[in-house]
């Protein structure tokens, strides 16, 4: 297991987006752009795929620490914390999910008509014509009918 696995996972574990992993490396001065941290957790295969060394995995856990638990000065409990952002992660996906399935057009029902369907009886059922594509032809191979 390297580095970009152990920083996948704690970014899945504790729901993290990536302006949110930008705000926590900020927190002890540590400065990377959110296109930085998307090349960390592509695939080894993509051709922008970026090695997450020691010092990038080192200072996110320090701002971590300092994310979850606060300063000296000022104390936070991790637990309301990872609530809180639970609770922004599911405000988020909920509006999502409002606005994509929003019809783009407006519904105009088609105009009713008087007549009424008759029930479907497979004896009503009109024999389709057979149409004949080939003529009928006598072949005359040179033996004689007898």
């Amino acid at each position: 297991m390297n580095n970009n696995d152990i920083f996948k996972k704690l970014r899945v574990a504790l729901q993290l987006r990536d302006d949110q992993i930008v705000e926590i490396l900020e927190l002890v001065d540590f400065r990377m752009s959110k296109g930085e941290i998307g090349n960390i957790f592509r695939n080894q295969d993509h051709a922008d795929f970026m090695e997450c060394g020691d010092q990038v995995l080192r200072n996110f856990l320090n701002g971590l620490v300092i994310h979850l638990r606060g300063t000296k000065e000022n104390p936070k409990n991790a637990m309301d914390v990872i609530r809180q952002n639970q609770e922004v992660v599911k405000k988020n996906i909920s509006e999502k999910a409002k606005t994509e399935f929003k019809p783009n057009t407006e519904f105009k029902p088609k105009p009713k008509t008087d007549f009424k369907k008759k029930p479907f009886n497979p004896k009503d059922k009109k024999p389709a014509t057979k149409i004949q594509v080939v003529e009928k032809v006598q072949y005359k191979n040179g033996k004689n009918k007898k």
